[in-house]
C-alpha cells in the first residue's frame, strides 16, 4: 500500500474531538475514535491535537506502556512530510487521492463480510490468527504464543462463533443487565423484607431453640450490604483465579475456554458488545449461586444476602462498562478506577484485579504499585 504524506499545516487542521490527529515519531495518527476511551480524559488528547506527542508518551509524567505504543499503530494514516510542499510532486499527490478512493470503495463493499467492517489488521503479515473467521476455534492452536498474543490489545470487534444465533447470544448491550436483573433484585428484596417482617425468622435454631436469635425486618439492609460485600470478594476471586488462569500451552481446550471466558475481553477491551455478561449464561450462574446459598443459609436470611450479592453483580457490570466507555471527572473515584483498570489491561495483567474497588487487591498483594501507577498509564 502506498504511503500518504501530510504537512504540519494539514495535521494542524484536525484539532477537534470529531477529527483529532497527532504526530508520533514523524508518523501521523487519526485518534478521533480513541478520544473518549483515553484513561486521562478527552482534553488530554485534544490539547495535544496537531502536535508531536513523542515526548508525552515517553514521560514524565506519564510513561506509556509498550502495549499503548502498539495500540497507537492502529490509527496510523500516513507520514509527516518535509518542507512546505511536502517534497511531493503532483503525480504522487494524485496517486494518494486515487488510493483514498479505492479504500473508501473497499470499505463500502465489505459490509457482506463475515466479520465487522471495522476489522483491520495492524500488521496482517504477522498476525497469528485470521480475523475474517471466528477466533474461538483458532486461539487454541497458538499454544505457547497465546499468553503473549491475548495480552496485546487491539481496537477491533471479535467474532467467536460460526453460528449467527450463538454469536448473538454471546453478545449483549450494557443496558440489558439492569433491565433484566433490577426487577429480580427488587422482587426478592420485597420478598425477604416481608418474610422477616412476620417475625418468625431465627438463626441457629438447628442447635437449640433456647439459643436461637430472632432476625428482625430491620436487619434486612445489613444482610443486603453483607451480600454486596461478599460479592466484591467473589468478583475479585473469579477475576483473578478463573478469568486470569494461565492455561497450559499444550491444552487446546483450556486455552479455548480461557479465551471465551475472558481472553477475548483482554484482546479487544473496547468491544462494547462484550463488556457485560449476557443474561442467558448469567442466569445459569445466578441459579447456581442461589442453590448454594439455599444450602448454606436457608430461608430469608440467606436469600437477603444473596439478593445483595446479585445487586453487587449489577453494580459491578455497570461500573466495568463505564470504566471502558465513560469519561469520569478528573480526580473523582471513578477516574482513579478507570486509570487503574486501564493499567491492568495494558501493562499489569497479573495485578489490579479489583473492578468496583481496589480493596481486595491489598490483602491479596495484587495492587498495582502506586509509584508505577502514577508514572504511567
Amino acid at each position: 500500500m502506498e504511503k500518504r504524506y501530510f504537512t504540519i499545516a494539514e495535521v494542524q487542521e484536525h484539532t477537534t474531538v470529531d477529527s483529532c490527529w497527532i504526530i508520533h515519531e514523524r508518523r501521523v495518527y487519526d485518534v478521533s475514535a480513541f478520544i473518549q476511551r483515553h484513561p486521562g480524559g478527552e482534553q488530554m488528547i485534544v490539547q495535544r491535537a496537531g502536535t508531536d506527542v513523542s515526548g508525552d508518551m515517553l514521560g514524565p509524567p506519564h510513561r506509556h506502556s509498550s502495549n499503548a505504543h502498539r495500540w497507537l499503530q492502529q490509527y496510523y494514516i500516513g507520514e509527516l512530510s518535509t518542507g512546505s510542499g511536502g517534497g511531493q510532486d503532483e503525480e504522487e499527490i494524485f496517486s494518494q487521492k486515487k488510493q483514498a478512493v479505492r479504500e473508501r470503495n473497499t470499505a463500502s463493499q465489505g459490509s457482506n463480510s463475515v466479520m465487522d467492517a471495522r476489522c483491520k489488521s495492524v500488521d496482517p503479515d504477522n498476525d497469528l490468527v485470521d480475523w475474517n473467521k471466528p477466533l474461538l476455534w483458532q486461539v487454541g492452536n497458538l499454544r505457547e504464543k497465546y499468553d503473549e498474543w491475548v495480552h496485546q490489545p487491539v481496537d477491533r470487534p471479535i467474532r467467536l462463533f460460526y453460528s449467527d444465533f450463538v454469536e448473538a447470544c454471546s453478545k449483549t448491550a450494557w443496558y440489558m443487565v439492569p433491565l433484566v436483573w433490577t426487577p429480580v433484585v427488587i422482587f426478592f428484596s420485597w420478598y425477604c423484607y416481608t418474610e422477616l417482617a412476620q417475625g418468625n425468622t431465627r438463626i441457629f435454631t438447628s442447635i437449640s431453640q433456647e439459643y436461637s436469635i430472632p432476625v428482625h425486618k430491620y436487619c434486612f439492609p445489613f444482610l443486603f450490604v453483607l451480600g454486596m460485600f461478599l460479592w466484591s470478594l467473589v468478583e475479585y476471586l473469579i477475576h483473578r483465579y478463573v478469568f486470569h488462569m494461565k492455561p497450559p500451552a499444550s491444552n487446546y481446550y483450556l486455552i479455548t475456554l480461557h479465551f471465551m471466558l475472558h481472553g477475548q475481553h483482554h484482546k479487544s477491551p473496547f468491544d462494547g458488545s462484550r463488556l457485560v455478561f449476557p443474561p442467558v449464561p448469567a442466569s445459569l450462574v445466578v441459579v447456581l449461586f442461589l442453590a448454594a446459598f439455599h444450602l448454606l443459609a436457608p430461608g430469608a436470611v440467606g436469600m437477603s444476602i444473596f439478593v445483595g450479592g446479585l445487586c453487587g453483580y449489577v453494580v459491578y457490570d455497570m461500573i466495568h462498562y463505564y470504566l471502558h466507555y465513560g469519561s469520569p471527572k478528573k480526580g473523582s473515584y471513578l477516574y482513579g478506577l478507570k486509570a487503574y483498570h486501564v493499567k491492568h489491561h495494558f501493562e499489569h495483567q497479573r495485578l489490579g484485579f479489583g473492578i468496583t474497588s481496589r480493596f481486595w487487591d491489598y490483602p491479596f498483594h495484587t495492587v498495582i504499585p502506586e509509584e508505577i501507577f502514577e508514572k504511567s498509564h
